[in-house]
């Protein structure tokens, strides 16, 4: 089936022609936090059909956007290629411009603890500023772990995962805080001078965290 067209010469026009359907940019979000099985993507995307989950993934695929790949296993998993992950900072951008939409949670809202990961990943980085580690996130929804000081431009900055390894920090807060922090309705430095995010580690990644200078 032909996709439609704005058909206006413009740069704007033809990103939304390749980006603009239905559940494309959530399949980005998605793939944002590292390769994933097809069967993985429709749990994490509530809603989609799996119909409509696999033409947006086909299109993806023509477009550049995203390439299949078979693990040794032989089970097939989706990524993004570097055209699908320069597309990282229009997420971020949504994410923040969309932040004083979320408003309460609906009791039909879905949610997914990493979810959260890109306006997470905006605060943690301010207050980590020169530092780098793997920073581990518990939320009631789920766990998930985010890279800070990584190269901006380097695939998965958020897995949908705990941590691998041991990391330098973990995190835990409650979904009305992490709403808060994504709608920028707290700086990260308040949430835990309110005891509404708990620090654990040590080392210069985690005191950051904490709101702790060097040499105090």
């Amino acid at each position: 089936m032909p996709r439609r067209s704005y058909a206006h010469y413009c740069a704007a026009a033809r990103a939304l022609d390749a980006v603009g359907e239905r559940w494309t940019l959530l399949i980005v979000r998605e793939l944002l936090a590292g390769p994933r099985r097809y069967t993985d993507l429709h749990a994490d995307l509530p809603g989609v059909s799996t119909d409509v989950l696999a033409a947006r993934l086909k299109e993806m695929e023509r477009d550049g956007l995203v390439e299949r790949r078979r693990l040794p296993v032989g089970a097939h998993v989706y990524a993004l290629t570097p055209r699908g992950q320069g597309l990282a900072p229009v997420l971020t951008a949504l994410a923040r411009w969309g932040a004083d939409l979320l408003g309460d949670r609906g009791p039909t809202d879905a949610l997914r603890a990493h979810w959260f990961a890109l306006p997470l990943l905006e605060h943690i980085g301010t207050a980590t500023a020169g530092l780098a580690g793997t920073v581990e996130v518990h939320l009631d929804e789920g766990t998930f772990h985010l890279e800070v000081g990584a190269d901006p431009h380097a695939p998965a900055p958020a897995r949908k995962d705990p941590a691998p390894t041991v990391p330098a920090a973990r995190l835990a807060m409650d979904t009305a805080t992490a709403t808060d922090l994504a709608g920028r309705r707290v700086s990260f430095a308040e949430a835990v001078g309110q005891g509404r995010v708990s620090v654990e580690g040590a080392g210069p990644l985690a005191d950051a965290l904490r709101g702790v200078t060097a040499g105090a």
